[in-house]
């Protein structure tokens, strides 16, 4: 979709805002925090308690529950997704970025089988350090954790346009649409790219990430270029969330919220409830959140407003 055919300078109706939890993710190791969630009791707890405090939408890995390593397989997500289904109306965001030591086709598998309402779709290969966490922990209570973060040093997280092709013929005619992680401002021209072939439809859920080594940085200007630019390409057609990795989270999800955009917390993205301060739990992080919109006399979307915002399909038509 060409710059000059959309609308410039329209931005996302203020009012309602949208809450994701990412509960557990792939890159926190479990030497880092022992609140992270591992094992499908933990994961299902979390996800129910992060959607009570206000998460309308729920962005799920799964782990291992003996080592916590990253786990893509639909047999680990079948053992919560059933039960978050059943305990909450929070729509359920699949990942299929899964880890980027993972090929597509592994990836893409849960979103494939469980036909959620919403799947994660990243729209760019890039550099994806870790390894400048390993000098912070003397030692890993598991074996993987410390080459898992080691390696990453020549690492490329690799999401090529046949990639990203595989996973969108692959998902769209379940029904599924798909939070757009874009981690620099390229993803966003790559996700014009498919607007332009007519392989992705508005709403645009775009979720811009700040702050990992190899994507762009958590400057205000950072953000703020983001959303310009965004802005420009997508005009009304796109709704805009934000996730801050580690110490920027909050400050970031307060720049948005500001803007009118969506928020993204959990402790997929970030640890900490404050400086220095381990989060106990996802909720920590979502009830921030909401303070952080209340406070600026805006409201919380429940599911169902999210689900109206983003045209998703409804929590009746998933295979879970």
């Amino acid at each position: 979709m060409t710059e000059t055919s959309r609308k410039p300078g329209a931005t996302q109706t203020r009012g309602k805002i949208i809450i994701t939890c990412a509960v557990t993710g792939a890159i926190h190791t479990p030497t880092m925090s022992p609140y992270l969630p591992i094992t499908p009791d933990q994961i299902a707890s979390e996800a129910i308690a992060a959607a009570e405090a206000g998460a309308a939408i729920l962005h799920l890995h799964a782990r291992d529950p003996e080592t916590g390593k990253p786990d893509q397989t639909p047999a680990a997500f079948a053992r919560f997704l059933p039960r978050i289904k059943q305990a909450t109306n929070a729509a359920i965001n699949i990942t299929t970025g899964g880890s980027p030591y993972m090929k597509v086709e592994e990836r893409v598998r849960p979103a494939a089988e469980f036909k959620p309402e919403v799947a994660s779709l990243n729209m760019g290969s890039i550099n994806f350090g870790l390894y400048h966490l390993v000098d912070k922990y003397e030692t890993f209570k598991f074996d993987w954790e410390k080459p898992h973060l080691e390696a990453t040093r020549d690492l490329v997280f690799r999401n090529s346009f046949k990639d990203i092709e595989y996973i969108l013929a692959t998902c769209y005619d379940n029904g599924t649409r798909f939070e757009f992680e874009c981690y620099d401002i390229a993803h966003l021209y790559n996700l014009s790219h498919f607007a332009d072939r007519g392989l992705v439809k508005p709403p645009f859920f775009v979720q811009s990430v700040f702050g990992l080594l190899g994507g762009i940085g958590t400057h205000p200007e950072d953000v703020a270029h983001m959303k310009r630019t965004a802005d420009r390409l997508f005009g009304d057609q796109f709704r805009w969330s934000v996730l801050g990795a580690g110490a920027s989270q909050l400050r970031i999800a307060a720049q948005s919220a500001a803007l009118g955009g969506n928020i993204r917390v959990g402790l997929e993205d970030s640890l900490w409830a404050g400086k220095g301060k381990l989060a106990k739990s996802n909720t920590e992080q979502v009830v921030l959140a909401r303070k952080i919109i209340e406070g600026l006399g805006m409201e919380v979307a429940t599911p169902d407003e999210a689900r109206e915002i983003l045209s998703l399909k409804g929590g009746d038509k998933v295979a879970f």
